[in-house]
């Protein structure tokens, strides 16, 4: 059977995270800039393989100066680790529309295995034409697990920045002719 290769749009797509601040609320941001290709079996996406990256310059929580400080060496060391990838090992179907996502996280030079329930929307034909396929993906990862270690403690107990980051990822892919 012939291949489909499936590239991201990112016009409909979002890479976002948060993180608990201060121990009590939340603070979201994205990646503004990255790309994703899928590569499946005809229109099969069980055993599809998946390949991501986004560029750690785009990161966007809405403060500049946030942005910043993610950037540095405190966290993503953008200047020697301008990217994070994600390479997928294994796309399995659970149910219809309910897959899950297994592959290498790397970021910071550190690569870990990762698993991750995907929400598969289905193929579908847009007005234009395009032929069309949707993906959510929820999950969380822990960020001192790549070496996202600063910190701050603050008066009252605690910490500044939560482990646990939450991801919400809203993908749409255009098939290729």
């Amino acid at each position: 059977m012939a291949t489909t290769k499936w590239s991201i749009d990112p016009t409909h797509s979002e890479i976002g995270f948060k993180v608990k601040h201060m121990m009590f609320t939340n603070v979201s941001g994205k990646f503004g800039a990255y790309d994703a290709t899928i590569i499946t079996e005809g229109d099969n996406f069980e055993n599809a393989d998946i390949q991501f990256s986004g560029d750690i310059a785009s990161v966007d929580t809405a403060n500049a100066d946030r942005d910043g400080h993610l950037r540095s060496g405190d966290f993503f060391d953008a200047e020697n680790h301008p990217k994070l990838t994600f390479k997928g090992s294994s796309f399995k179907k659970i149910n219809d529309g309910e897959y899950e996502l297994t592959g290498d996280l790397n970021i910071k030079g550190v690569s870990k295995t990762v698993k991750f329930p995907v929400e598969f929307s289905g193929i579908l034909t847009d007005p234009w034409g395009n032929t069309k396929v949707g993906l959510s993906i929820e999950g969380k990862i822990n960020r001192k697990d790549w070496g996202l270690n600063w910190n701050s403690a603050l008066e009252t107990g605690g910490v500044l920045v939560g482990e646990e980051v939450k991801l919400n990822i809203e993908l749409q892919f255009a098939k290729q002719a």
